[in-house]
């Protein structure tokens, strides 16, 4: 080897080193180049996929329709040169074409809906109005009006407006199952006259509808209180968890701590003021959600119109009421707050456990209770509620329902300490609470 071959060597080293580092910082670029592409999509694929999606709910079913028919009548136009599927895929691409401006504009209303009632009894229609007014200097064409009532809507046709116009729409709601109706907001409709292509212009928000259950009087039983053997409210006092209850003439033995002056000195008779347990206004309604309790849904359904009927005549007595299902406690300070949670009321899951779970919730978070009324379905075996029973305190009375469908008199049983009344009907309710407390 020659010196000049020797001297070539380390410059072919010398040379490959350099380009080795070139080689991995290229790499090292597009590594980038793609992780920042990457970034890129994913911060923008969330906008993206939104407007996808708004442009999606503005075409109807039929416009799908014709989408697909396009598509198939253009490929197979250029696939297999069929004069016949061109023409075609030309007319109803047209027809799309023209349809997407009708999508353009504005339709300006001063939207008012007016609900007249915002509470009714199942069954009872809810009676409405929707105005609308043209506040802009131009008249606006003829129009449709969207309101939504729950899974369902109802299109109001709303004829040319002139400036300062208003146009008024009287509508009823038909109410035929318990639940909570969200009415509106207000759509006003922009589309075509072939009915491809929809788009909506929301107006307000949305008005809560509640519709009660069913519910029936029980004027003159009172449950607030316990009743002896005759049938009459115990009237136990104690010096301790008092309330006032009235003012009565001094009797021998009676402590003068509680005599009242003034009403002594008007009346010229000593008065003491008499007080009753307050424990004794304390009222418990206990409803059973769990699915497994009932063997129909009109089973719960009564279970829910029993509750209500029975915290409604408590509230009426001025008890203190604490009405309970198994997810928790549910606001009852009220006629109204009380059968608007009833409204709302769904099956719990099967872990939170029957109607013995949640007469163990009621023994746990109301041990001071007077009366407890505990409320199921059929499917609620005598065993069953021996053991819910069982679960509250012993000094507390107890009154199970049970809502059965298939019977039809109520019927009277006893299960260890506790009334039991089996009912078919919401109508049988006074009569078994009469027969209880009789």
């Amino acid at each position: 080897m020659t010196s000049s071959q020797q001297a070539d060597v380390p410059v072919r080293d010398a040379h490959r080193d350099a380009v080795a580092p070139a080689t991995d910082t290229a790499s090292v670029r597009a590594a980038s180049r793609a992780e920042l592409v990457r970034e890129a999509l994913a911060e923008h694929a969330p906008r993206l996929l939104v407007r996808v999606r708004t442009a999606a709910r503005v075409v109807r079913p039929i416009g799908w329709v014709l989408l697909a028919t396009a598509i198939v009548l253009w490929t197979g136009a250029v696939a297999l040169g069929w004069m016949e599927a061109l023409v075609a895929a030309v007319v109803v691409t047209a027809v799309l074409a023209l349809s997407v401006p009708f999508l353009f504009g504005r339709t300006v209303y001063d939207v008012d809906l007016d609900l007249t009632r915002t509470h009714v009894v199942v069954g009872e229609r809810a009676v409405g109005a929707l105005t609308l007014t043209n506040r802009s200097r131009r008249a606006i064409l003829p129009s449709r009006v969207v309101l939504p009532v729950g899974s369902g809507r109802g299109v109001f046709e709303v004829p040319r407006l002139a400036p300062d116009a208003v146009h008024e729409e009287l509508f009823a709601i038909p109410t035929t199952a318990r639940g909570v109706l969200a009415v509106g907001p207000v759509s006003v409709l922009r589309g075509d006259p072939l009915g491809l292509f929809e788009r909506t212009h929301d107006r307000n928000d949305a008005v809560d509808l509640y519709v009660h259950p069913r519910t029936t009087s029980l004027d003159g039983l009172s449950l607030g209180h316990l009743r002896d053997l005759e049938g009459l409210p115990v009237r136990q006092l104690a010096r301790d968890d008092v309330s006032f209850h009235a003012l009565r003439e001094y009797q021998p033995g009676d402590d003068l701590r509680h005599v009242h002056w003034r009403s002594t000195a008007r009346v010229g008779e000593v008065m003491v003021r008499q007080y009753e347990e307050t424990r004794r206004s304390h009222f418990v309604v206990g409803l059973s959600t769990h699915p497994g309790d009932y063997r129909t849904p009109e089973e719960f359904e009564l279970a829910i119109s029993v509750a209500g009927s029975v915290g409604l005549r408590a509230l009426r007595d001025s008890r203190t009421l604490e009405a309970r299902v198994q997810r928790g406690p549910l606001r009852a300070t009220n006629a109204r707050r009380l059968l608007d949670e009833l409204s709302s009321l769904e099956h719990s899951r099967p872990r939170e456990g029957g109607i013995a779970a949640l007469a163990g919730a009621v023994a746990l978070h109301a041990p001071d209770a007077a009366v407890a009324v505990l409320v199921c379905g059929s499917s609620v075996d005598g065993a069953e509620l021996r053991r819910a029973c069982a679960r509250l305190p012993y000094d507390v009375r107890v009154l199970a329902v049970v809502a059965d469908t298939r019977v039809d008199a109520p019927a009277l049983q006893r299960i260890g300490d506790a009334d039991v009344v089996t009912l078919g009907t919401l109508e049988q309710l006074p009569r078994a609470v009469r027969k209880v407390l009789s």
